[in-house]
C-alpha cells in the first residue's frame, strides 16, 4: 500500500497537466475561428453594400429607412448601365481586359528574363545593372509620369493601347522578385539541361519555367490586378472615351453636378467580377507561389 502511493502522487498532476494543455489549445482554437469569423465579416461588408446598392435606386440608397436588402430588386439597373450612351462602359471592360492581360504577359516575360538573366548568367557588370533597377525603385513616379507622357505624346499612341500598355511593361520590383527568386532555384535541374546540350534560353524555357508555375502565377495575380484597376495613366492616355478603360468609365459617374449612386454601385460590381474569377482560379497556385519564394537548392 505505501509503495503504490507515490506512483499516484506522481500521475496527477500528469493528468492535471494534460487536461489544462487541452483546455488551452480549445481555448486558443475557439479564439482563433472568432477572430477569422470577424475578419471574413469585415471583408465581407463591402462587397454586401456595393451588391445590395447596386439592385437599389437612388432613393433607397440615400434614404433614412435602411433595408439589409430592397424589397424590388432593381435588376434593371444592369441593362441601363450598359445603354448608358454617355459613358461606354462595354467598351471599358474590354479596354481593361486587353490592357491587363496583354501588360501581365509583357511583364511576366520581360521582368522573368531579366531577373533570370542576372541570376544566373555570369557578367561582370550584373551585380551594378541589378543595383540600377534597384535604383529605379526610389524614382517617385510623380517624377517620371509627365516625361512618359510627352514621349508617349510624341510617338502619337494617346488613345491607343500601345500607349496604355508599353510604358508599364518593366517593373523593377517584379525584376526584383524574380531574380531573388531564381536565385533560390535549384541548380542541378539547369545542369541536367545543359548536360542535354541546352543553353540558358533552352534552360530557361524547357527547365525553370515549367517548374515555376506558381511562382508565375502569383505574379501575375498581382500583375493582373494592378493592371486592372489603374486610373491616372489610363486617364491621361484615355482622353477620347472609346480609348477609357473601366476605372475611368467609374469615375465619369461622379460629376461636379450629378452623382448616379445606383449607376457607380453597379458598375463597380460588374467590373470586380474579372478580379474575383482570376483570384479564385489562382488562388492555389498563387498561395503556392508565395511560399515557393523561399525554396532553396
Amino acid at each position: 500500500m505505501t509503495a503504490t502511493m507515490p506512483e499516484l502522487d506522481k500521475t496527477a498532476p500528469t493528468r492535471r497537466t494534460r487536461r489544462g494543455g487541452r483546455g488551452r489549445n480549445v481555448m486558443s482554437s475557439t479564439g482563433l475561428y472568432f477572430a477569422t469569423a470577424v475578419a471574413a465579416f469585415l471583408f465581407l461588408v463591402p462587397f454586401y453594400l456595393i451588391l445590395r446598392n447596386a439592385l437599389s435606386t437612388d432613393a433607397e440608397i440615400t434614404g433614412e429607412n435602411w433595408q439589409f436588402f430592397p424589397a424590388d430588386l432593381q435588376w434593371g439597373n444592369i441593362g441601363a448601365l450598359f445603354d448608358d450612351s454617355s459613358v461606354p462602359f462595354a467598351r471599358s471592360l474590354w479596354n481593361s481586359t486587353v490592357v491587363a492581360v496583354l501588360h501581365t504577359v509583357g511583364v511576366l516575360l520581360i521582368c522573368s528574363l531579366a531577373g533570370y538573366g542576372l541570376a544566373r548568367i555570369p557578367y561582370k557588370h550584373a551585380n551594378k545593372i541589378f543595383y540600377v533597377v534597384l535604383g529605379t525603385l526610389m524614382v517617385p513616379t510623380a517624377v517620371t509620369f509627365v516625361p512618359s507622357f510627352v514621349l508617349v505624346s510624341s510617338l502619337g499612341w494617346v488613345d491607343t493601347y500601345r500607349g496604355l500598355i508599353i510604358p508599364g511593361l518593366f517593373s523593377g520590383f517584379t525584376c526584383f522578385l524574380f531574380r531573388q527568386y531564381f536565385l533560390g532555384f535549384p541548380k542541378e535541374l539547369e545542369e541536367a539541361a545543359r548536360v542535354d546540350g541546352l543553353g540558358y534560353w533552352g534552360a530557361y524555357w524547357r527547365v525553370v519555367v515549367p517548374n515555376s508555375l506558381n511562382f508565375f502565377a502569383a505574379i501575375a495575380t498581382i500583375t493582373f490586378i494592378n493592371g486592372w484597376n489603374a486610373f491616372l495613366w489610363p486617364l491621361v492616355i484615355g482622353q477620347d472615351p472609346s480609348a477609357w478603360t473601366v476605372q475611368v468609365a467609374l469615375s465619369s459617374y461622379t460629376t461636379g453636378q450629378t452623382v448616379v449612386f445606383h449607376q457607380i454601385f453597379m458598375a463597380t460590381a460588374i467590373s470586380i467580377l474579372p478580379l474575383l474569377f482570376v483570384f479564385l482560379f489562382l488562388q492555389r497556385w498563387l498561395v503556392q507561389g508565395i511560399a515557393q519564394t523561399g525554396i532553396k537548392g
